[in-house]
């Protein structure tokens, strides 16, 4: 048996949710989720040619091997948000289709796909919301449940040129009005990552004219004056976390962030209170700074400082090394670093320099401050 031919062996198999809507769109899908009308891991057990790697219980989610390949299998489940803000408590697994696909975020997200017949089961208006390129929640308190799906919003509004219809848009300003800052910020951090992840000014300016921003931070925040989707496209091969250098801009107090992430806000904050006058000064205050820090420093202070560093002053370094040194009679010690700091101010303001002339420097600069 292949996975094929359980699809068209049974009929309460189901595509669900971002696939569907996505082969309505004729978009690439990110992912593919597979649900049973039903408990999945019982459903597993009892089939033929099929070897069950884990299950999970409490979610009613099943990962198989069918013919070598894995899959992960879902029950349909029924939720609820005792705490707002929070994570869901699972009421019921194996409800019907239609519980599991209403408690979705936006109706272009609560379709499914009969994998046997192929039918779409749309019991939101989620195909008719697709056409007219509209994101609409499914009830009223969708984003007090849940505050994470308006960054969600943002994000499929960036990626599939969408706008919320009229009526979401006032259930979203009226919540960011009254926030409930007593949420999960992983979640939220996990949506800021994917939603930014995009590189979209748009995205950005919405986030901050629709005071969006708000659920992370109580600042005042403007738009900075910038065209940031360009400068980070001219470096995005070298750039882990491209959200974070929107983010940051913003606040990232709330977020749980890593030691890397730390280290680039932190990085960032003190390049701001440094006085960078020459190019010695630049080279050492960018040159053990992730390049997000870099960045985030070009937005805000729009100095071309940042931007000569990485396209220049980055690539001049001294030739000559330690061992050059110890040839020329300079035993090691601390004044390695002087002596490799002097060559790198003189290569800055003559990056022609050789290295035999590095070291005819390097020998002047031993015998001048021998005895220093």
């Amino acid at each position: 048996m292949n996975i094929i031919d359980l699809y068209e062996k049974y009929d309460n198999l189901y595509y669900i949710g971002g696939v569907v809507r996505d082969i309505l769109i004729k978009m690439p899908s990110q992912d593919v989720d597979i649900t049973v009308e039903g408990n999945a891991i019982e459903f597993c057990e009892n089939l033929e040619d099929c070897e069950i790697v884990q299950t999970n219980p409490d979610f009613g989610t099943v990962r198989v091997k069918i013919n070598k390949q894995i899959y992960d299998i879902a029950s349909t489940r029924k939720e609820i948000y005792p705490q707002k803000g929070h994570l869901p408590k699972i009421v019921e697994i194996g409800c019907s289709i239609k519980d599991d696909v209403i408690r979705r975020d936006f109706t272009i997200n609560a379709l499914a796909k009969n994998t046997k017949t192929g039918e779409i089961i749309d019991y939101v208006n989620g195909r008719e919301d697709i056409q007219n390129k509209k994101l609409r929640v499914l009830h009223d308190e969708s984003f007090i449940d849940d505050p994470t799906r308006i960054i969600r919003g943002l994000k499929f509004a960036t990626r599939f040129g969408f706008s919320l219809d009229e009526h979401t848009k006032i259930l979203q300003d009226n919540y960011l009005k009254n926030i409930n800052y007593d949420m999960c910020y992983k979640r939220m951090k996990d949506e800021l990552i994917s939603t930014f992840n995009l590189n979209s000014n748009k995205a950005f300016s919405t986030f901050i004219n629709d005071k969006i921003y708000k659920l992370i931070t109580e600042k005042e925040i403007k738009l900075p004056d910038y065209d940031i989707q360009n400068l980070v496209g001219k470096y995005y091969k070298k750039i882990n976390n491209v959200w974070l250098i929107y983010i940051a801009l913003v606040d990232t107090e709330k977020l749980e962030l890593n030691k890397t992430e730390i280290k680039i806000v932190e990085d960032y904050k003190n390049l701001l209170e440094m006085d960078l006058t020459n190019d010695y000064d630049i080279v050492k205050a960018f040159e053990n700074c992730e390049i997000e820090s870099i960045l985030l420093y070009e937005i805000t202070k729009n100095d071309g400082k940042a931007i000569k560093y990485l396209d220049k002053l980055n690539e001049i370094k001294p030739e000559i090394n330690g061992n050059d040194l110890k040839q020329i009679g300079v035993p090691p010690s601390e004044k390695y670093a002087k002596i490799f700091d002097y060559i790198l101010q003189e290569k800055l303001k003559n990056p022609e320099l050789t290295k035999m002339e590095e070291l005819e420097l390097a020998q002047k600069y031993e015998k001048n401050t021998k005895n220093m």
